[in-house]
């Protein structure tokens, strides 16, 4: 069949005089790309158009320095996330290097894999298999990026390996208490703030006093934090302030000087501000004895708790910044009691409903037969 679909639209394929000729309807609907691919039929038979010639195929090697330019570009602003791309093209390069890139195969990608698990580091360590699959997923990211812009037809499936360690474990309040208990500021209080606050921990590294608000909004019993950075527009949002951040922010709002400008968690780094707490971190977990963690499964701890509490998945979207409320929908497992308490509510919306809507026809009855 000519036409298929890529991503969320259609293209056509087809060999016209011996030449294959293959575009983008730029369609989501089929009968309209089968009108656009009948009409480009036509303009060729008529000679109105020219067969484009496909530029020849790249290596991997070729394409990787494209790719990583266009990382860089993209992602100025953020050196982290332009740093991790490159570091995910190196072993992928020297892996790949002059083959084809539409001949890069789900038997090649399997074979790097098997590779570098069984490389070791530089500590003699094995490599971990979140490791490798931040390789995988720089190259699917490549791949992608290649067929967007037509320099190949088709992206191999690249699954992530299984076994890696997730960021999804939740705390308990007793594990909680010993963790922080233990800490040392900075660490102390990017931790309250992502307990109480769900943020990512890049937020709050980012966080800066223009972002602070301790007058409550509306009905708010306290201020709230404005998030100001993110890849989407979900990102930025306003997250309430609990008790113990407000109490927090001010005691650091005081000690620096009750500032109008500059970072909450400022530290002599290039940025000027807190940058990483890994060391911290590890040196927190060892003094509490509570099972490893990462900074992020305080934020994951949070969201969950939320949904224990009886928290709707898009109240959760708002608060967590979520693109989608599939994300926030895992954290929202509603039990029998609340199930049985939904049909309740129902019966009672509908019951007053019912009643307005009596109470409006008996007043229309009453003025039909005053006139």
């Amino acid at each position: 069949m000519a036409i298929y679909k890529r991503g969320k639209v259609y293209w056509f394929s087809f060999v016209f005089n011996g030449q294959r000729v293959q575009q983008t309807t730029k369609q989501k609907n089929r009968n309209a790309a089968r009108d656009i691919e009948s009409a480009y039929r036509t303009k060729l038979a008529k000679g109105e158009v020219d067969i484009l010639e496909r530029a020849p195929i790249p290596n991997f090697s070729v394409f990787a320095k494209r790719f990583g330019e266009e990382m860089s570009t993209r992602h100025q602003a953020k050196p982290k996330t332009a740093t991790y791309y490159a570091n995910g093209l190196k072993n992928l390069k020297a892996f790949f290097s002059d083959v084809r890139l539409d001949r890069v195969t789900e038997e090649q990608i399997a074979a790097f894999v098997a590779k570098r698990r069984a490389m070791k580091k530089t500590n003699g360590k094995v490599l971990t298999v979140a490791t490798v699959n931040r390789e995988l997923e720089v190259l699917r990211r490549m791949l992608r990026l290649a067929q967007e812009w037509g320099v190949i037809d088709r992206v191999p499936k690249i699954s992530r390996m299984p076994g890696e360690v997730q960021r999804e474990r939740v705390l308990d309040h007793g594990e909680e208490q010993a963790y922080l208990a233990v800490t040392k500021q900075p660490l102390r209080g990017v931790a309250t703030l992502i307990l109480d606050g769900g943020f990512r921990p890049e937020e709050v590294f980012r966080m800066s006093w223009e972002d602070v608000n301790f007058r409550p909004a509306g009905k708010a019993l306290y201020g709230y934090i404005h998030v100001s950075i993110g890849k989407t527009k979900y990102a930025r949002r306003n997250v309430s302030m609990t008790a113990r951040v407000k109490a927090l922010l001010e005691m650091r709002h005081t000690q620096q000087g009750q500032p109008s400008q500059g970072w909450v968690f400022p530290a002599p780094t290039k940025s000027g501000r807190v940058e990483s707490l890994k060391s911290q971190h590890r040196k927190a977990l060892k003094l509490s004895k509570v099972r490893a963690f990462v900074l992020y499964s305080l934020r994951h701890t949070m969201l969950t708790r939320l949904g224990e509490a009886g928290a709707d998945a898009f109240s959760i979207q708002k608060i967590a910044g979520h693109s989608s409320i599939v994300i926030s929908q895992r954290y929202v497992h509603p039990t029998p009691e609340r199930i049985e308490g939904a049909f309740t509510l129902l019966e009672s919306y509908n019951a007053a409903k019912e009643t307005q809507l009596k109470a409006e026809q008996e007043r229309e009855r009453a003025s039909l037969r005053v006139q």
